[in-house]
């Protein structure tokens, strides 16, 4: 029985193999194998007795079952039985030589399975295979290769075969005519001759320890002679290479006297090929194994040839390598092992040939020279241990070459030198400091060397990376040269040309110090006595606190070099040592808290100079601070090429000096430092001047004596001095150092402590500034024109005022020169050109008289005066900058320039903070608000609403005071809401906005109030951005009313004669937005201006008489018509007869009836008794009987339901829509649901197709849409704004305009309405209430979805509605409407979103209802059902468990049918609340319920592959609601690890284990999971189909033999069988899988 199962296995799989997929061919021999791990002897018998059966199965399917054989024979070889084993071997001979075409994959496979059987039962292998190697008759060629295979593979039993079978080959040489055969006998002798190596190589564990060499020799020998004399001059490529494999090991075989005969011969005949092959790789290794040979027995022919054998070596490593691929790259190691061979035994000679062919200078003989170096002095180190010193001398000309190649050729030298001692020698040191040399090499240059092919090369393989990292690598793995590099490195830190190698200086660096450090703290220590090369701590102190303060150049040079510091803290000073333990660790970590993008410089640069205090605090010895402030001045020229460090480098000599106790030494240093300055350098200006303002803060009177003294001296005057010997020059120079001394004084005040420089300012600083800044010519003051020592005056002014504002109390400072200094800035200002701003002097110039003008004494009024007037002068009139390439750069000097306008016109304004010293600076920027240029026209606004925004955040009103001017203020901003530019108009709604609030101020209110009016004016601002006109003066309309609501009655007047001065604007666009402000203002306020009207009046004529533009008399006449009019009734009635659809006019009268609030309302009224009143449609049946009548509105509601959107859409209706809203709402929404799909009559159809008529409205009068329409018009109306918008973004309005979307619309409207307008909802809902039992269905299904939807929200409960709501919906379930019972039940369930605590208290209710919806069968579509589903899904967690009882197994009963439904709601639905009802049931489960929890095992696991993403998501959520009740913690544990939400879900790996546990723990539920999942092997999803026979392979997989009982293996079977030919390749694959699982009940 088991063989004939295991036979039945076999065949369904091997039948399978022909399968055209790929992936299930190889399942189908993985499975083949799987049946052979168990039962190997069946399934090998099975395989041979396929193969005879199916005689003419194709040579690939017999080559995979030949494959899968040979897999099982490699792992159970120990297993086969002898008889099993000769069956196995006739049948792959005959299989191998079936045909006599070489080569093919068959025959190979059939081979291979000879070579597996060969391994143990080798007799009987050979036995078969010599059978068909017979004398006299060239062999099958894969009787040669299985013959050559079997010796590589067993070597030990094949060798003492092999001189019969050499002697039967040796014949057959002659007679093979073929380069293919000829090829196959050189492998064949290649393996022979190495196996036969390894058998001698191990005489102590062969079988036959009596076999010999020269038991081959002189078969090899006669094979050599063929193989050499002759096969070698072939022309065929493969054949010599062939040959060549073969002659290598052949060679260890020759008698010795034969090879040292044929030596000079072989190696030409072998080393010659190189000239006609392009791969050299066996070449070279055959050479080197001949030359092996030729070594061990000490032939002297060797000697003969050994010059010639190098030079042809040599030229093969010099060789460019055009391809790293391994063969090349093999061939080349392969040639470098020859030179090991050769020095190994004759190193003299070999150096000789070597070391002269350094000094060439043809780059290929160089590098490849210095390649072949560094590989003897790794391989052959013991021979080469005597050559040093003349290896080291050598290599002075290499060191020379510039060459990139031979630089990193050297390199690779000196590393391994460093690792075999030469570095000890004499002469050591030349080479590290070789590689510190090319470790400086600027990292820029680079990217742009490249190979002799023309290929860039790569980074890491740069000469300067490959310098690093050999200088790391030495420094920390190569022990000796700990005492070579320690403390020598530390000689480079400081010249300047190894700048670029101090990160891997300071990387080997540190590594040496901690490992001495590991080893003593005495061994750390500099001898400074004995290594009198090595910097000074005070220099290496310097040094890297310098260059870290650019912390990322040079690859991160900034942390290495704090990390070496804190190594040498014990080196610099013994003090240190514990502070620099606290603080370095510190500024690392603040560096690596950073990126270069991130890090601030000047924060980092603060850090390091409070480190340098710390520093010098902690030491606190006057000496040492002196000679490290020397070191430091020292250094300075050495960062001339690094202005940033340079400076830093002045800031810590500053700090330095500011430390030491000696003021000999501050003014000796600080008077070195003048004198040395490179003047000419304007960035080194802020160093020096820094120096000098971080010394005075500890050393102010000698810093300013040493100033004083340096100013007076004879330098800076013009023919004499430091600059005599650039007399030509000597003027230009002079300036440049009196912009240095300004600059320091600027410093110095800015530094020093400011209740000490106070004192200096007028009585030194000042003075000495305007001394160095003035000349004088025959006594009399001249101008200077150079721009660089204006700027530095003014920066240094700037610091000057800034400390003294900062420095004085409010009243005790009197700055005496402040006008002076004030009339001087001025004056700079006035001197700068209007047409172009290339320089920041304007702008630090005005910075300067912002700090001024806030000391005392204030400046006169005419002073202030002129300074507006010039600064406005100087910046408004800018000509704007090009849109071009220097834009990115001049646009921040501008926006600067801007900004310190700002601050100095709001400092002015600090001294008068009242509306009229507001109204001042305003009427200096009039003319620019007025001016024809736009871009002065933006600037202005810009400004005005930055100073106005200044004044009310400064706003602070002790008693009620009328903002006397805000009409004014406003009349003058508000038309250029419509300006040109659109930056204008923005900038002037902020104005208003400002003003407003300004007003509110004023009346009391404080300044944290916020008002929803004025703050309306942001909406609008965003809206002005765009230029259309219609848009522009929409808004402008609506910002006249936000006017109109907050401008006090006073200023109406005001505002008005403002804003008719401004009809007149020569901005058009102004002009009109001034017209429809004016009306707007009328029509709101007009009531008030009783008394005003015969002025108003006649300014009106006379600006008509005044502009002659179009659109002023419109707007005149609009101005007049503000009344409601008489007989509303009858208006309405007379306009609805209008013909559809209206035209413009029409619109334009309905719209003017909306002027009126009280009229409006009643207009509406009548509107909504017109929709609601009649009937919405009429049926017409077509002509053909039983055919669906088409539905046609009626005229009248068409009409009113138009009008209404006409009133409604003015701005004005606001008041009436909101007083019927409710109405409104309702009446509008059930007349869209009951105009969906209906038609207009006929006639205007027609009118509409044909379009006659051109004063036509452009609106829609499709009866749904119109509604549609309506609707939007009075949620927006009413404020609702939000609804509308929430509605847009969901497609809510398309959706209710159609039959298939008007329910989602619906409930998206009511979702709008319960999250934007929530206090609306009662009057709306009791209204809608009242329509349930309309008699048209469509009404009943819009109300029942909205109010469904509403218990979904939160607000039923905030509003108090949630009862009636649900005894409303609870009244309806019996509705005759399919569409009404499930809206029912949704929005049942919706009590779980809005309320769920109030789910308990109605538990029976919602259970009863939803039960009743699973049972409604009067549903063909079941939609009630699965919306039962979807509802218990959401109420069952929230339910008691008592209620849930009696009705959980109905339940389970009920959906279980659709868990395998087609459509995938009702799959998803069924599937989650499954789940639900399992989490209802944890720790209370009984067994029949657990029953149906055993029952949906299968369907979950399986429809976990469901190809819809939500089924699988609800099973993943089902089966861990399951889990618990079937009581397995392993189970559970697996579930938890697999079906996380959001985790990717391995199914095979799931399964895997789900199986174990379920079969470990449920033993007894085999059969019955095996039978489920046999029903969905016929599956219509593919991914579920593929799953189930997965799912029966893993149960089978961990299953006890005994179980087999339960499974009707048989009907199994079948199955699987025919799951083998399903269309889908995956399914096949685990089909095929499964098979080989079901040997476990064989």
């Amino acid at each position: 029985m088991t063989k004939s199962y295991m036979k039945r296995l076999s065949f369904a799989l091997l039948d399978a193999i022909t399968d055209k997929d790929p992936v299930v061919q190889e399942q189908v021999c993985s499975a083949l194998c799987s049946l052979g791990e168990v039962r190997p002897t069946e399934m090998l018998h099975a395989c041979e007795e396929y193969l005879k059966q199916h005689d003419k199965l194709a040579h690939p399917y017999r080559a995979m079952v030949l494959r899968a054989m040979e897999a099982v024979l490699t792992s159970h070889i120990d297993k086969l039985d002898k008889d099993t084993a000769s069956t196995i071997i006739l049948l792959a001979s005959s299989e191998m030589t079936r045909t006599k075409e070489p080569g093919c994959d068959w025959q190979q496979a059939a081979s291979s399975v000879l070579v597996a059987v060969g391994k143990r039962f080798t007799n009987q292998v050979m036995e078969e295979v010599l059978s068909r190697f017979q004398p006299g008759l060239l062999p099958h060629c894969s009787v040669l290769q299985t013959l050559s295979n079997l010796s590589v593979s067993n070597a030990f039993g094949i060798v003492p075969f092999l001189p019969s079978v050499l002697s039967t080959m040796l014949p057959m040489l002659g007679m093979a005519k073929q380069d293919a055969m000829r090829v196959m006998f050189c492998c064949a002798l290649q393996h022979f001759s190495e196996s036969t190596l390894e058998y001698l190589a191990n005489l102590d564990q062969v079988p036959d320890p009596t076999v010999r060499r020269d038991t081959f020799a002189a078969d090899i020998f006669s094979a050599y002679d063929i193989l050499f004399h002759q096969w070698l001059q072939t022309r065929d490529a493969k054949l010599r290479l062939a040959v060549v494999a073969a002659l290598g090991p052949m060679s260890h075989l020759l008698p010795s006297e034969k090879l040292e005969e044929q030596l000079p011969r072989l190696l030409p005949g072998v080393f010659g090929l190189y000239k006609k092959h392009a791969e050299t790789f066996q070449i070279s290794k055959s050479l080197g194994q001949i030359l092996e040979a030729a070594v061990s027995l000490g032939s002297r022919m060797l000697e003969v040839q050994l010059d010639t054998l190098l030079a042809v070596l040599h030229s093969q490593v010099c060789v460019p390598v055009e391809s790293s691929s391994p063969l090349v790259m093999g061939s080349r190691n392969e040639v470098l092992r020859c030179f090991t061979v050769l020095a190994r035994c004759s190193p003299d000679r070999l150096l000789a040939f070597l070391l002269p062919r350094l000094d060439t200078s043809n780059e290929r003989l160089r590098v490849g020279t210095l390649h072949i170096l560094r590989h003897i002095l790794n391989s052959a180190a013991a021979q080469m241990e005597a050559k040093k010193p003349l290896v080291l001398s050598s290599m002075k000309l290499p060191l020379l070459d510039t060459n990139n190649k031979v630089k990193r050729a050297v390199v690779q030298v000196i590393s391994a030198m460093a690792h075999h001692g030469y570095l000890d020698q004499p002469g050591g040191e030349v080479m590290i400091e070789y590689i510190v040399q090319q470790c400086a090499l600027p990292p820029e240059q680079e990217p742009e060397k490249r190979n002799l092919e023309g290929e860039a090369l790569a980074a890491e393989d740069s000469v300067r990376a490959v310098s690093i990292s050999t200088l790391y690598l030495v420094s920390t793995t190569v022990d000796r040269m700990s005492d070579v590099l320690w403390p020598y490195l530390l000689e480079f830190l400081i010249p300047v040309r190894f700048t670029a190698a101090l990160t891997p200086l300071c990387r080997s660096l540190v590594h040496l110090a901690l490992k001495r450090q590991e080893a003593g703290a005495d061994t750390l220590l500099v001898q400074y006595n004995t290594h009198t090369n090595i910097p000074s701590p005070y220099a290496v102190t310097t040094r890297l606190l310098v260059v870290s303060s650019s912390p990322y150049l040079g690859n991160g040079r900034g942390a290495v070099s704090l990390r070496l510091l804190k190594v040498l803290q014990q080196n610099i000073h013994p003090l240190l040592a514990q502070r620099w333990e606290t603080i370095i660790p510190l500024l690392l970590e603040y560096l690596d808290e950073h990126t270069e993008e991130t890090l601030s410089l000047k924060k980092w640069e603060e850090k390091l100079l409070m480190f340098l205090r710390e520093t010098l605090a902690v030491v606190s010895d006057n000496t040492w601070t002196c000679q490290l402030s020397l070191e430091m001045c020292k250094q300075l020229p050495c960062y001339n090429g690094t202005p940033q460090e340079k400076n830093f480098l002045y800031k810590c000599i500053g700090t330095t000096l500011g430390a030491a106790a000696s003021t000999g030494v501050v003014r000796k240093h600080l008077q070195e430092l003048l004198e040395t300055a490179r003047y000419q350098e304007e960035v080194e200006h802020e160093g020096l001047a820094c120096c000098f303002g971080i010394c005075a803060i500890s050393h102010l009177e000698d810093t300013l004596a040493q100033l004083e003294d340096f100013v007076k001296s004879d330098v800076l005057k013009k023919s004499s001095g430091i600059f005599s010997i650039f007399k030509e020059r000597s003027e230009y120079e002079v300036e440049k150092v009196k912009s240095a001394l300004i600059l320091c004084y600027g410093n110095i005040a800015a530094q020093a402590p400011r209740s000490l420089v106070l004192a200096k300012v007028e009585s030194n600083i000042l003075p000495n500034m305007f001394h160095c800044f003035n000349n004088k010519v025959l006594g009399i003051k001249v101008e200077t024109k150079d721009p660089a020592l204006k700027l530095s005056l003014i920066q240094s002014l700037c610091m000057v005022s800034q400390a003294a504002r900062s420095g004085a109390q409010p009243g005790s400072f009197h700055f005496s020169r402040k006008a002076e200094l004030v009339a001087q800035m001025m004056e700079f200002i006035r001197a700068e050109p209007t047409d172009s701003l290339t320089t920041p002097l304007r702008k630090k110039a005005m910075l300067t008289c912002t700090h001024l003008v806030c000391l005392e004494p204030a400046l006169e009024e005419q002073v202030q005066a002129d300074v507006i007037h010039g600064c406005l002068h100087s910046v408004m009139a800018l000509i704007p900058e090009p849109q071009g390439e220097d834009d990115g750069c001049q646009k921040p000097l501008y926006l600067d320039t801007m900004r310190a306008l700002e601050d100095l016109l709001t400092s002015l304004l600090q001294w008068n903070m009242t509306p009229q010293g507001l109204q001042v600076i305003i009427e200096h920027l009039r003319p620019w608000i007025k001016s024809p240029r736009g871009h002065e026209r933006t600037r202005a606004l810009d400004l005005s609403a930055r100073l106005l925004h200044y004044f009310l955040e400064h706003l602070h009103v002790s008693a009620l005071v009328p903002f006397h001017n805000l009409g004014v203020l406003i009349g003058l901003f508000s038309p250029h809401c419509a300006d040109l530019w659109p930056a204008t108009r923005q900038e002037a709604v902020n104005c208003i906005h400002s003003l407003l609030y300004l007003q509110l101020g004023y009346e009391g209110f404080s300044r944290e109030h916020h008002d929803e009016v004025a703050e309306k004016l942001l909406t609008f601002r965003d809206e002005l951005i765009h230029a259309d006109p219609d848009v522009l003066f929409h808004t402008c309309d609506s910002i006249a009313q936000i006017i109109a609501k907050r401008l006090p009655p006073d200023q109406l007047i005001s505002l008005l004669l403002t804003m008719f001065e401004g009809l007149g604007d020569p901005d058009k666009n102004c002009s009109r937005a001034a017209a429809v402000m004016i009306n707007c203002l009328l029509k709101e306020r007009g009531t008030i201006l009783k008394e005003k009207i015969p002025q108003i009046v006649n300014v009106l004529r006379s600006k008509l008489q005044e502009v002659n533009e179009e659109h002023i008399l419109p707007a005149a006449q609009q101005s007049m018509y503000f009344l409601a009019s008489q007989h509303c009734t009858t208006v309405v009635s007379s306009l609805l007869g209008s013909p559809l659809p209206f035209d413009s006019h029409t619109c334009a009268l309905w719209r003017a009836l909306a002027v009126e609030p009280s009229l409006t309302a009643q207009v509406l009224g009548l509107l909504l008794e017109k929709v609601s009143g009649d009937v919405p449609f009429k049926e017409s049946r077509a002509f053909l009987l039983g055919s669906t009548p088409d539905r046609v509105a009626t005229l009248l509601p068409l009409a009113a339901t138009c009008a209404l959107y006409e009133v409604v859409s003015a701005v004005e209706s606001g008041n009436a829509v909101l007083e019927l809203y409710p109405q409104l709402f309702v009446a509008l929404l059930l007349r869209v649901s009951c105009t969906v799909g209906v038609q207009l009559p006929r006639n205007l159809q027609a009118k509409e197709r044909r379009g006659t008529s051109t004063t036509l409205y452009n609106r829609n009068l499709e009866p749904c849409s119109s509604a549609v329409d309506a609707l939007q018009a009075v949620l927006l109306r009413s404020g609702s704004q939000d609804v509308v918008q929430f509605m847009e973004q969901g497609g809510g309005w398309e959706l209710l305009r159609n039959s298939t979307g008007h329910e989602e619309g619906v409930t998206q409207l009511a979702s709008a309405m319960a999250k934007c307008a929530g206090p609306r909802l009662p009057l709306v809902t009791k209204v809608l209430l009242c329509t349930q039992s309309s008699m048209y269905e469509i009404h009943r299904v819009t109300s029942t979805a909205f109010l469904a939807e509403l218990l979904s929200s939160n607000v039923v409960n905030d509003l108090m509605l949630l009862e009636s709501l649900l005894d409303e919906l609870l009244a309806r379930q019996k509705d005759r409407s399919t569409s009404v019972r499930r809206l029912v039940l949704r929005g049942l369930a919706n009590i779980a979103s809005s309320s769920p605590d109030k789910v308990r208290n109605y538990g029976p209710q919602l259970l009863t209802a939803m039960t009743n919806g699973l049972d409604d069968n009067d549903d063909p579509h079941r939609l009630v059902a699965l919306e039962a589903m979807v509802g218990l899904t959401r109420l069952l967690d929230l339910m008691e468990p008592w209620d849930l009882r009696s009705v959980m197994l109905h339940m389970a009963i009920r959906i279980r049918p659709f868990f395998d439904s087609e459509k995938v709601e009702f799959r998803t639905a069924s599937i989650r609340l499954f789940g639900h009802l399992n989490k209802a049931c944890h720790g209370d489960c009984e067994d029949i319920f657990l029953e149906q929890v055993v029952g949906g095992l299968v369907p979950l696991l399986l429809h976990l592959q469901d190809p819809q993403a939500p089924v699988a998501s609800a099973c993943r959520f089902a089966l861990c609601m399951c889990v618990p009740n079937l009581e397995c913690a392993e189970l559970a544990a697996a579930f938890q690890k697999h079906l996380q939400e959001g985790r990717s879900l391995h199914f095979g790996e799931f399964l895997n284990s789900t199986c174990k546990h379920l079969i470990h723990h449920f033993p007894d539920l085999l059969g019955r999971l095996v039978n489920t999942n046999l029903f969905y092997f016929k599956s219509s999803w593919e991914g579920v189909r593929a799953a189930a026979p997965m799912f029966t392979g893993f149960l089978v997989l961990h299953a006890e033999p005994e179980q087999r009982l339960q499974v009707d293996l048989e009907q199994l079977l079948m199955a699987l069988q025919l799951l083998l030919r399903d269309p889908v390749p995956g399914v096949r694959e685990k089909a095929a899988e499964t098979l080989g699982h079901l040997v476990k009940f064989a």
